[in-house]
């Protein structure tokens, strides 16, 4: 409270002064700015995307998300892998787990994104994701891994599934390793399915 005696000047320095202080502080919360060049408009849009509809459960720094916990023992139940340190290649990887609800289907929605925004957002990611890895002796470099790349059959697919009224399109991850991939990952979702199961009362 401001004091009686307080002269009129002072009393609007300090006001003037407060005010400052206030503007200056609710100007710096959430000036983090989507960092991908707009030069490269499919990275663009799929950064925007990842923000507009990833953000509120995981990071990733070059699309201005902070959603992943970052203590685990303040960790809650819908706080996804922060990507900023969590490698995810090949693209086909990342469209599986966006059309699948991640890899456990527990929490992330199906479909968050679908049709070509869901491919823009795959290839975002599988490029940005892992950058700050910490370098672990024996672990491979996400920046060497290969991106890899949705065929445009899938691409079409995807395509099509979100012309369709946002059925899932894109077929999943292609390839030898990412087939057993998609296989290990449905094989982990039924048993977590099984496990609920056991649970309930």
């Amino acid at each position: 409270m401001i004091s009686a005696r307080m002269s009129r000047a002072a009393r609007a320095v300090l006001v003037l002064t407060a005010s400052i202080g206030v503007a200056v502080a609710a100007t710096a919360c959430g000036t983090q700015k989507i960092s991908v060049s707009r030069s490269q408009p499919s990275l663009y849009r799929g950064a925007v995307l990842f923000n507009q509809r990833c953000s509120g459960c995981h990071t990733l720094s070059y699309a201005a998300a902070h959603g992943s916990a970052a203590n685990v023992r303040t960790a809650e139940f819908n706080n996804g892998p922060n990507f900023n340190v969590r490698c995810e290649r090949p693209v086909s990887r990342v469209l599986y787990a966006i059309e699948n609800g991640g890899f456990s289907g527990a929490i992330m929605p199906q479909n968050v994104v679908v049709g070509q925004d869901a491919v823009d957002v795959a290839e975002f990611v599988a490029k940005y994701a892992g950058r700050q890895a910490p370098t672990v002796p024996g672990a491979p470099i996400c920046t060497a891994e290969p991106i890899g790349s949705i065929s445009p059959i899938a691409s079409a697919a995807a395509a099509s599934g979100a012309a369709a009224g946002g059925a899932t399109g894109a077929s999943g991850p292609t390839g030898p390793s990412s087939k057993k991939g998609a296989a290990a990952a449905k094989a982990q979702h039924a048993k977590s399915q099984r496990a609920k199961a056991k649970r309930k009362p």
